[in-house]
């Protein structure tokens, strides 16, 4: 079997409509904390969301993912940290690498635009994403017990970090 290649790139406003639908049909309790989406639905990039925060997956010319790293705040005394803020796999390209190209990917973009720290906050029942993550080097710098609240139960906010400096 023949696995094709995983294409990085930043997004662009015309992947506006691949993204939003790849978003819904990823939507699930293990990762999200907002609620399952429903028309009218809101647009995919923003005022706070614009495509160079974005890189994506592409294989055979289909967007496979995403993954969002921004600043985690405006401020001067964090410009050196970036934060991920989602990352999203479709389901068909799960299990063959998508996920860890990009989270490779945005360490080295997040390196090549000056940053020596990246950071991120993951569901404490997200087993397969934390795993992920400690596989890439993230530890678990805190958790922020029942933080969230569900689908009915509380959740923990785990919040994981690395240095950027360290391959």
């Amino acid at each position: 079997m023949i696995v094709p290649e995983t294409l990085i790139r930043t997004a662009e406003r015309a992947d506006e409509a691949a993204l939003a639908a790849l978003d819904r049909a990823a939507w699930s309790t293990l990762h999200a904390v907002l609620p399952a989406p429903v028309p009218p639905y809101e647009p995919f990039f923003d005022d706070r969301h614009l495509p160079g925060d974005y890189l994506l997956a592409v294989r055979e010319d289909v967007i496979a993912g995403y993954i969002r790293v921004v600043p985690p705040t405006p401020l001067a005394a964090t410009a050196h940290v970036r934060q991920i803020q989602g990352l999203v796999v479709a389901e068909a390209a799960r299990g063959h690498g998508v996920a860890r190209a990009l989270l490779r990917a945005a360490m080295e973009k997040a390196r090549a635009d000056g940053a020596v720290r990246m950071t991120l906050r993951v569901l404490g029942h997200n087993a397969p994403a934390r795993a992920l993550y400690a596989s890439e080097g993230f530890a678990v710098e805190g958790v922020l017990p029942g933080e969230l609240f569900l689908a009915g139960a509380y959740v923990d906010d785990v919040l994981m970090g690395r240095s950027l400096t360290l391959r």
